[in-house]
């Protein structure tokens, strides 16, 4: 094990105190009890930060396709891969590892391909061009997630007491993003991260999981939890922003990656992202005399800027916008 990827004692995963077997949110989708949809999923927003969907209505052979290529593409030979590496957090398309290399002391056990997906007419062009399919998978899979993302922002909005159109509305044209991790095998999984615990600065995450590996792990009541979707299910995670629209009432989940000794272990991560120059905050109709404004307003330039700038496992970033 390379030194440069050993966690400080204190700061290991202890794998042997992860709860298995919790169980976790479920929100079908096609249930014709709108009242129930919208409902469970407030609900799920409270009390843990995340859920899965069901019957979200992404077709199961696009997913597994979408799996398919991210896999070739990281058993291409490195140096083709090389062509696409970058350290830099600001270059739209790249292939990097761990996290932040420029800033961290200790690396994570983890290569990633960044793609920058909306307007995809702009970003497809530069995309890998091997595997020979991964431009039009990905784009399909990327203009059906965007749409399940609206839908849920309406779910949303609707259990905070919000006009449906208010997320979508008040997050601008919002940019999309997607994270390919690959977590190839680990010789000591118990000394290092896929990902160190942290939450996700942009508004809302969809992650597509290995249904064969596990490796995410959220907090949930001062312990880690391991996340095992039901079959064809979506993890949504409430990101930074969606804590902050609803003053608080909302969770933006801590989460982390693990890894293991047996299996490579992929994950497809898409991210709702608000317009850079729009001004985020607490929703007006939720702060009153009672419930005074949480957060000071901001644009989402600023947050990113303020959340690169720091190491991912630092404290929860929002805190840097209290009022």
């Amino acid at each position: 094990m390379p030194g440069s990827y050993v966690r400080p004692e204190s700061q290991r995963p202890r794998l042997a105190d992860v709860v298995s077997g919790a169980p976790i949110p479920v929100v079908d989708l096609s249930s014709p009890d709108r009242a129930a949809v919208v409902r469970a999923i407030g609900d799920a927003c409270r009390s843990h930060g995340f859920f899965q969907v069901l019957n979200h209505g992404i077709d199961a052979g696009l997913i597994a396709a979408v799996m398919g290529v991210g896999r070739e593409f990281f058993r291409l030979p490195a140096e083709e891969k090389a062509k696409l590496y970058s350290d830099d957090p600001a270059k739209k398309i790249r292939l990097s590892t761990s996290f932040n290399v420029r800033k961290e002391t200790v690396h994570n056990w983890r290569d990633y391909l960044r793609l920058h997906c909306h307007p995809l007419d702009q970003f497809v062009p530069d995309w890998p061009s091997n595997p020979p399919d991964f431009k039009e998978t990905i784009s399909s899979y990327c203009k059906e997630v965007r749409e399940l993302g609206f839908r849920l922002y309406a779910a949303i909005s609707e259990s905070l007491g919000l006009e449906a159109s208010y997320m979508k509305d008040t997050l601008g044209d919002q940019e999309q993003h997607m994270a390919v991790n690959f977590y190839p095998r680990c010789p000591e999984p118990e000394l290092t991260y896929g990902l160190p615990a942290h939450t996700d600065p942009n508004a809302l995450t969809i992650l597509l999981m290995d249904q064969d590996v596990a490796g995410l792990q959220v907090l949930h009541g001062g312990k880690w939890v391991a996340v095992n979707p039901k079959p064809g299910a979506l993890i949504v995670n409430i990101g930074d922003q969606l804590q902050a629209l609803s003053n608080g009432q909302y969770r933006s989940v801590w989460h982390r990656a693990v890894v293991n000794s047996d299996r490579e272990r992929l994950s497809v991560a898409s991210f709702l992202c608000p317009c850079n120059d729009v001004e985020l905050g607490p929703a007006r109709k939720l702060v009153t005399e009672e419930t005074p404004a949480v957060y000071r307003s901001y644009t989402y330039d600023e947050y990113y800027k303020k959340f690169w700038s720091r190491n991912l496992d630092q404290e929860h970033c929002l805190e840097l916008f209290r009022t």
